[in-house]
């Protein structure tokens, strides 16, 4: 039997979207679901970043929620086309790894793959002169077709895409008329040209092919017609005149050349001889300069030379090792070494795999050089990667030609870059054994440090020899000082160059001043130091870039927003870019997206080094404080900018010269927060390890919505501990209470019953102690809460009914109309509708009063599920409809889908399933968006079969 985990999946993307799992045409959902999974498809077995692919589905103003909405998306995707999965329950199909989403398909899984397949053999076959191979290609290729790329959906990616294969079909088209022709084809491809001529009179290779075909037909009038007729149509259309390829056409009919006849089809014609002939691409010389002074690696250079005895397959050698051992040195000594062996050109590229924070080279921008290299016209270069690599391998088909690629990231990065066919020879550099590389057939080279002897000749034949033995002494102890790494000795002897009045004794004491002695890289962790070397780079900074740079290691992050930044040095944002901007410069940060800057551990911890050297303690203490400050007041604005409605967190002010962005609205709010949540996390723990205790226990609480609507309740419970802690610490006992109240909810929102309950019982205890009626009022109302995920609504009830009892004591009606709310919440989910809608007409009256509070919102909840309950389901939907409108005000999105999820229960009680399902669906999307757990527990409470769907009610106040 066949396992079901193995059944093949093919998509065909060459018309709408079609999906198979073996002969089972799956269901793909609804069209954004679609949009991504094309998207996808367009990278199929390649590595997609979740920003790569936000972009391509959203373009440059994705929703505040993209990410969310790409999650719920992908799960759907998977549902789909992997119903069964192995028994480790992870997918084969779509995977998601730190470099992105990855669709994996089979060789024979994407028409689209077939495609460029197909294009590929057809343009194999024509530059060897093999056009009936070519020609059977090129129909094969274009019998895949069905419609537009896509057809039906639309996104940035998409859309540029559907332009771009369209422009490549019909060039498809063209050369399979074009091989047609010359091979005297018999078939009446006229009728087919006079209406591709209509549908793009634009392309005068179709007018032109149209010509030769009226020609060959024996109807010379009508040919020389065409001519005038596409000479006409240019001037009108464009005031210009057909090209000079096709007024030479035309000349060439007048006269009668006899080539253009139609061939026998004993005598095809050459490629040579075609009406535009193609001209032959120059021969690329890339390689970067050589050594003069290469040493050693003898035993490397043999084991290269070895490759090149390989003519069954296309040679790969790559070499790996650490950081600054000579990879690059050596790759490009040999690739001089033996250019003459590849007379069709030398191609090479440094794909950076290994800049910080994501500025490696993308494949795509590796092959533009390359075609740069074959003067390939830009017009001519798809804009799909695998189209791309296609035509690659098609320019490196049938030449010898070797490739060097340089500081490789991963197999991914590789894969599009390797030629297809043997006679070519490749070598990678990496500082990683690239897995998917070796699977290809590399022999893979070790680089470790230079052997004693050739360290020594190797700074030697840099520096002089008559300067080393002039010193011998202070030469062993530089050589000894740079552990033998290639890249050290290099610099150390470049500078030693640049100042031949220096004595090599000077150099070494200066070394060994720097950082007591220079540490070799050992292994490949970035950790480990070479701090005389990165001295000297830090050392070329202005005084102020110096400061940034040094204060940058005490942000406890590998990046950093530019108004943080900012904030950390004191400086106004426009100061702050400046600087930032010299930081680059000097490579001791990278930009890894707009704004936001970071650096690796190496550089983190000698910036951290080089802050405990030279800053005071009060420096780096004001500075933290000031990172802190604007991390706590950027976040209240942005809590008070999402959930104006909640009582605000008090904080001190900020320092002065601390950066608070603005934010303009609750989208941005919300970006703001989904893309500091790590940072923000890191900077409570950094405030208690710094002895920062308000500033810990005020960013935990007021990052707490936040963190509860996101569902992130682990890191929610993880910073009210260190809250709590904070609070002992400076003996806050009221912050004590508020943080094991919010602890109870966070323990709830975990399904953590025993763990919320005693969180309620010691801030019930601490503000007994404190005697605060009202704190004790609406802890008891949370503590309702935990009562009621317990299902004992009678406890549940007694705990409301005490806090309507000491909401009056405290003289406090706000919090008075919210316990009659809930008291009447306890009644219905007892069963007593009447009784709830008596005691939530009270709180509707008292928040009237009180001028329409927003919390009535929630009364408006429970009269509609009380009534719902009572069967009076207009009722229900009208006081729905006004809890809705002002959730909508308030701009809180949980609280809009959960009350549009009850409304979907309240039409399905009506027997309206259609009008149900909808609504469930509106508030499934919503809270998907907000990456909320409730929406797949909803989901898969949708994907059961509608016998046995009655209503949801896994909804809980939050």
């Amino acid at each position: 039997m066949t396992d079901p985990c193995d059944i093949r999946i093919r998509l065909e993307v060459l018309g709408p979207l079609l999906a198979w799992r073996g002969d089972e045409a799956r269901r793909l959902g609804p069209v954004q679901q679609r949009v991504v999974l094309g998207t996808l498809a367009l990278h199929a077995n390649r590595s997609l970043g979740r920003e790569q692919l936000i972009e391509a589905v959203w373009g440059e103003d994705p929703p505040a929620y993209a990410v969310n909405l790409l999650q719920k998306n992908v799960s759907a995707l998977r549902r789909s086309l992997e119903p069964v999965r192995p028994a480790d329950g992870k997918s084969r199909v779509l995977t998601w790894s730190d470099a992105g989403y990855r669709l994996i398909l089979p060789d024979g899984g994407l028409d689209l793959a077939d495609f460029d397949r197909e294009l590929a053999r057809a343009g194999a076959a024509r530059a060897t002169g093999d056009l009936p191979t070519a020609s059977r290609a090129l129909h094969a290729a274009l019998k895949l077709w069905r419609g537009p790329l896509l057809d039906g959906l639309t996104g940035p990616l998409l859309d540029a895409e559907r332009d771009r294969l369209a422009e490549r079909r019909i060039g498809a088209i063209e050369d399979r008329i074009e091989i047609d022709l010359s091979l005297g084809d018999d078939r009446d491809l006229v009728a087919e040209l006079r209406r591709l001529v209509a549908e793009h009179p634009l392309r005068e290779r179709l007018r032109g092919l149209l010509m030769q075909a009226l020609y060959r037909s024996g109807q010379r009038a009508d040919a020389l017609a065409a001519f005038r007729e596409t000479h006409d149509y240019l001037y009108a259309e464009l005031g210009v005149g057909p090209s000079a390829e096709l007024q030479q056409l035309h000349r060439r009919l007048l006269d009668g050349d006899p080539e253009l006849n139609a061939p026998t089809p004993a005598a095809p014609v050459a490629p040579a001889q075609r009406t535009m002939p193609a001209h032959r691409p120059p021969t690329p010389a890339q390689l970067p300069h050589g050594m003069a002074d290469f040493t050693g690696r003898q035993r490397q250079l043999t084991r290269l030379d070895e490759l090149l005895g390989r003519e069954d397959a296309t040679p790969i050698a790559m070499i790996i090792g650490t950081a600054g051992v000579g990879k690059t040195s050596l790759a490009v000594h040999w690739a001089h070494r033996v250019s003459d062996r590849f007379p069709d050109g030398q191609l090479y590229v440094n794909l950076r795999g290994f800049d910080a924070h994501g500025s490696a080279v993308e494949p795509g921008d590796a092959l533009r050089g390359f075609f740069d290299a074959f003067a390939v016209p830009n017009a001519q270069v798809p804009a799909r990667l695998e189209d791309q690599a296609a035509l690659y391998r098609s320019l490196l088909a049938g030449r010898r030609i070797l490739v060097v690629l340089d500081n490789a990231r991963d197999s991914e990065q590789i894969g599009p870059l390797l030629p297809g066919a043997p006679g070519c020879a490749v070598v990678v550099t990496s500082r990683r054994r690239l897995a998917g590389v070796a699977a290809a057939g590399a022999d893979v080279l070790s680089l470790d440090l230079l052997a004693p002897g050739e360290a020594r000749e190797f700074f030697s034949r840099r520096v002089g020899a008559a300067r080393v033995a002039a010193e011998p002494v202070a030469f062993d102890a530089i050589v000894a000082a740079c552990a033998r790494l290639p890249l050290a000795l290099a610099i150390v002897a470049a500078r030693a160059a640049v100042y031949p009045e220096q004595s090599l004794t000077a150099l070494a004491t200066d070394l060994r001043e720097a950082a007591g002695g220079l540490d070799a890289f050992v292994g490949e962790n970035p950790a480990n130091d070479a701090r005389a070397v990165l001295s000297w780079s830090y050392r070329g900074l202005g005084p102020a870039a110096a400061r940034l740079f040094r204060l940058l290691g005490l942000h406890r992050r590998p990046d950093i927003a530019t108004a943080a930044a900012a904030s950390l040095a004191g400086v106004t944002v426009s100061e702050a870019r400046r600087l930032l901007r010299e930081l680059t410069s000097a490579h001791l940060v990278e930009e890894a997206t707009p704004g936001r800057f970071g650096f690796h551990d190496l550089l983190r911890a000698y910036a951290k080094e080089q802050t405990l050297e030279i800053d005071s303690a009060a420096e780096r203490r004001a500075a933290v404080l000031r990172l802190l400050d604007h991390y706590l007041h950027t976040a209240w604005l942005a809590d008070r900018t999402l959930y104006p409605y909640r009582e605000p967190i008090h904080v001190e002010p900020a320092d002065p010269a601390t950066v608070v962005p603005r934010l303009d609205g609750t989208a941005e709010a919300l970006v703001w927060f989904m893309g500091e949540h790590a940072t923000l996390l890191a900077a409570v723990e950094q405030a208690e390890a710094e002895d920062f205790p308000l500033h810990a226990s005020r960013l935990a609480w007021t990052i707490t919505p936040f963190l509860n609507y996101q569902g992130k309740w682990h890191d929610w419970a993880t910073v009210l501990r260190i809250a709590l802690a904070a609070s002992r610490q400076v003996g806050d006992v009221p912050g004590q209470a508020l943080t094991h109240r919010l602890l109870s909810l966070a323990c709830l929102q975990q399904g953590l019953l025993t763990d919320a309950d005693g969180q309620a019982k010691q801030a019930l205890d601490l503000l007994n102690e404190l005697g605060d009626r009202e704190g004790q009022a609406r802890l008891l109302l949370d503590y309702s809460r935990v009562l009621e995920r317990q299902g004992d609504f009678v406890a549940g009830l007694e705990r409301a009914e005490l806090a309507l009892e000491l909401f009056r004591e405290a003289g406090e009606p706000s919090g008075e109309a919210d316990a009659l709310n809930w008291v009447g919440w306890f009644h219905s989910r007892s069963g007593y509708h009447q009784q709830a809608l008596d005691y939530c007409h009270q709180s509707l009256d008292l928040h009237r009063r009180l001028g329409d509070s927003p919390r009535q919102a929630d009364t408006w909840n429970t009269l509609g599920f009380a009534n719902h309950h009572l069967g009076n389901s207009d009722a229900a939907m009208a006081c729905y409809e006004k809890a809705l409108g002002l959730w909508r005000e308030l701009g809180d999105r949980y609280e809009v889908a959960t009350t549009t999820l009850r409304m979907g229960n309240t039409q399905h009680t009506t027997g309206d399933l259609q009008a149900a399902r909808k609504l469930w669906l509106k508030a499934r999307n919503i809270l998907d968006e907000l990456g909320h757990p409730l929406g797949e527990q909803l989901s898969a409470w949708l994907a059961k079969p509608p016998s046995s769907s009655s209503t949801f009610e896994g909804i809980h106040h939050v």
